[in-house]
């Protein structure tokens, strides 16, 4: 992401919050436990496959 860009998103995100940096904050950290419980999820779906996967391979 480019700096332009970045100052865009910034000042999109502010706006979005009538220009409470708090709230703006708030809701980037919201988003981000957000991003971060999929990513959790997405790991264990990965571990179990890769699991399964072994478990296959082993009993053919």
């Amino acid at each position: 992401m480019s700096f332009q860009s970045s100052e865009t998103a910034i000042d999109e995100i502010v706006a979005s919050c009538n220009g409470d940096l708090r709230g703006a904050l708030k809701a980037l950290l919201l988003v981000n436990e957000h991003l971060e419980a999929e990513i959790a999820q997405l790991y264990a779906a990965a571990a179990h496959y890769g699991l399964n996967e072994r478990n296959r391979h082993a009993v053919h």
